[in-house]
């Protein structure tokens, strides 16, 4: 067993793969062989991802607020305080903040064999994203 008393600082996320204002806390990482990430994600009003695709899948608790969530090919959905989301392995997906309201939300990934989590792709444009 072992318990983490500090965790590593608070980070901004990186523009090339955010719209609008997000900070990240890493939860979770333990040695190999594990291979879970977790982090909090705290999304500004109208904040949200750039469209991406986990390997292994994502899974989405939301802790806080409302949000929204949209799968290739898909419809907007929202998202709210005690919903669950899960995300297969290569779907072409977004999610973040709605319009008006703050949202965080717990990410939950496997990294693969070489520490993979994410491939990133384009922003979600402004058309894309539901005001």
């Amino acid at each position: 067993m072992h318990i983490t008393r500090k965790r590593p600082d608070t980070w901004q996320g990186p523009a090339a793969n955010f719209t609008g204002t997000v900070w990240l806390d890493e939860i979770a990482a333990p040695e190999p062989p594990s291979r879970l990430r977790m982090f909090n994600v705290h999304f500004a009003p109208g904040a949200r991802t750039a469209w991406h695709r986990h390997p292994r899948g994502q899974v989405l608790h939301v802790l806080e607020g409302e949000g929204l969530v949209q799968r290739e090919g898909g419809e907007t959905e929202a998202i709210r305080a005690g919903d669950t989301v899960w995300i297969e392995p290569g779907e072409r997906h977004w999610h973040g903040a709605g319009p008006r309201t703050f949202m965080t939300h717990l990410a939950v990934v496997e990294a693969t064999e070489d520490g993979t989590t994410t491939h990133w792709e384009a922003h979600v444009d402004t058309a894309e994203y539901p005001a």
